[in-house]
């Protein structure tokens, strides 16, 4: 089995389906999925080098209304329901 390094400090997880009901409802234009609007702020990205990943996952199983379910994977136990049109930049700070 081969390794690959990654710089993660953490992962946030973030739920496509309630990202799919919402249909966008983030960043500056209200058009953005979550995982997308959370890639663009400092530090997050999706590939090895971001600080912390985000990574869409397909459904975590709670499905609220006009939400997104998030997980940061470095408290597993908190899990988030962020409403729709909710700051990036203030989740963004939650995580770091």
């Amino acid at each position: 089995m081969k390794q690959a390094r990654a710089h993660w400090r953490g992962a946030v997880l973030v739920c496509a389906k309630c990202s799919k009901k919402v249909d966008g409802g983030f960043g500056p234009k209200g058009r953005d999925r979550l995982a997308k609007a959370l890639r663009r702020e400092p530090g997050f990205g999706k590939g090895r080098k971001a600080d912390i990943g985000v990574v869409e996952v397909k459904c975590l199983g709670l499905c609220p209304k006009n939400a997104v379910t998030v997980v940061d994977t470095r408290r597993p136990h908190e899990w988030l329901v962020v409403p729709a049109a909710s700051d990036v930049a203030d989740l963004a700070t939650r995580f770091s």
